[in-house]
């Protein structure tokens, strides 16, 4: 009996802990979509002069000349589309290499090791890499192409590589260590040497992780204020390689809120922001059609 008392004392206290934390995380849901909201009423808000005073064609131009009344904000948009992708060109194939060694294809202590990197990158402060960069990258780039003075698109994604590698590793590598136990016995079984099972088995398995770490860290990527700001070189042009100097919009909006106020171009920062929202918005839209793809893939699999 007071074994009995006990056991629905204990069911008690937990069904009333498990309705305590829903209703915790329901709220906190609550508070985290209000405010996204809210942030942008406030930038569709103060973006309102653009459309008001017809100022929409200036700004979604080609040029950005503020002493000659153009404002343009196309050529920030694509240096960061520009930047991020390049960034993740480089990221990415490290990432997944990364994770490949650290799954069998290199020894335990050295996949440990690495890893263990890996994870000290993500406490570096984003101020620190472009520090280093200016003074070893940067002259190293300028020496080696002779073209401007280093700090160009090509700087800026090789330090931004270096940023969104962890968010690529650790996302994979999560993914790998779920499924690598059940299929290693039966890949090695049919004869599958570790190379053969990492290539043919586990990486196609991972797709969808695969997928989000590249979506996740292009969004890092574009959503880096440090190290476009540091090392691109912050031109507002298109660039025609990589060893022209860029400017993104997050470099952009910082440079605009330090030097102006209540002005055209300060108006062109409600437009960026849009912009980055939007941006921001298509990357978690994209994550949530591959999470949706892949229960409704589960629930057909049953």
């Amino acid at each position: 009996m007071r074994s009995m008392a006990t056991f629905r004392q204990n069911s008690f206290f937990q069904g009333t802990s498990e309705t305590v934390i829903k209703t915790g995380l329901f709220f906190a849901t609550l508070v985290a979509a209000f405010v996204v909201i809210v942030i942008f009423g406030f930038i569709c808000y103060f973006a309102l002069p653009i459309f008001h005073e017809e100022q929409i064609s200036t700004v979604l131009s080609w040029s950005w000349k503020p002493v000659q009344g153009q404002f343009g904000i196309i050529p920030m948009a694509i240096g960061s589309i520009c930047l991020g992708a390049t960034s993740m060109c480089l990221a990415f194939p490290v990432g997944l290499g990364v994770c490949c060694c650290a799954s069998g294809l290199a020894p335990k202590w050295f996949s440990s090791l690495i890893l263990l990197v890996v994870r000290l990158m993500t406490s570096v402060p984003t101020v620190v890499y472009g520090f280093v960069s200016v003074f070893l990258l940067v002259p190293m780039v300028r020496g080696a192409f002779h073209h401007g003075t280093g700090f160009s698109w090509l700087a800026a994604s090789i330090t931004l590589s270096a940023l969104v590698v962890p968010t690529v590793v650790l996302l994979i590598h999560t993914q790998f260590e779920q499924i690598d136990p059940g299929i290693r016995l039966t890949a090695a079984a049919l004869g599958f040497k570790r190379v053969s099972q990492i290539v043919w088995v586990l990486i196609p398995a991972s797709y969808q992780a695969l997928f989000a770490a590249g979506i996740l860290g292009f969004g890092r990527a574009v959503g880096d204020t440090i190290i476009s700001l540091m090392l691109a070189g912050n031109a507002p042009q298109i660039p025609d390689s990589l060893l022209d100097s860029i400017r993104t919009l997050t470099a952009h909006i910082a440079l605009v809120v330090s030097t102006e106020a209540g002005s055209s171009s300060y108006n062109s920062l409600f437009a960026s922001g849009i912009i980055l929202f939007g941006m921001s918005a298509a990357v978690n839209g994209t994550l949530r059609f591959i999470r949706l793809g892949a229960r409704v893939s589960r629930d057909f699999n049953k």
